[in-house]
């Protein structure tokens, strides 16, 4: 497949119109707006750039650049199909990403077969077999994943669509900076430090009114 074929299926499966539902989630951001962590603009920001940086966008980084390159050796996928579920520090949490990695699989079977894992895993696998260029993969699953986040925000807080437009462009940087970063990055890497994000995952378990599934 030549690199306009790889680069339309790339956009075709990091578009929001591909079913995973990841609309559905939001990453505990909905209990962060609750208790008033995530109010405007700049605090948005300032959240998803943590969660991007040292958070659950990172590692999904570094596993899906580990799936893609272990796209033939079952052994090591297996390796990672575990590590991914084991990874999310709660029960939303590990929901959200091994329901849309299942949803991502099913409806990449159009075009192939692959195993059902954490979204990040199945993402990378499925672009190794579609000729897709590692860095272009990941940097189209980081830009999705923020994306789905930022919408997300959009609808809690609420923002309007060029405030939500204004932290894409805003955290472009350190997409780009994160995707590079994950390129050379090891398993043993792997790990969050943003703890305020993790409870705040925890404590939408139980909070009342909610919109979203994590």
């Amino acid at each position: 497949m030549d690199e306009s074929a790889a680069l339309a299926r790339l956009l075709v499966f990091s578009s929001p119109g591909f079913p995973t539902g990841g609309f559905a989630y939001s990453h505990g951001l909905e209990w962060a707006v609750e208790a008033g962590d995530v109010r405007d603009e700049r605090s948005a920001q300032g959240w998803l750039e943590t969660s991007l940086c040292s958070g659950a966008g990172r590692s999904d980084a570094i596993l899906l650049r580990h799936a893609f390159r272990a796209s033939d050796d079952l052994e090591a996928l297996e390796e990672l199909v575990g590590v991914a579920a084991a990874l999310a520090p709660s029960r939303e949490r590990q929901l959200e990403t091994l329901a849309q990695g299942a949803a991502f699989s099913a409806a990449a079977s159009v075009w192939c077969e692959i195993p059902v894992a954490a979204y990040p895993v199945a993402y990378g696998v499925f672009a190794a077999r579609q000729s897709v260029s590692e860095d272009a993969a990941c940097v189209g699953f980081l830009s999705a994943w923020l994306g789905n986040l930022v919408s997300a925000s959009v609808r809690l807080v609420p923002l309007g669509q060029q405030a939500g437009l204004r932290v894409l462009r805003g955290l472009e940087a350190k997409l780009l900076e994160v995707a590079a970063e994950s390129a050379v990055a090891t398993l043993d890497d792997l790990g969050t430090a943003c703890f305020r994000a993790d409870i705040s995952a925890m404590r939408h378990e139980t909070q009342y009114s909610r919109m979203f599934r994590s």
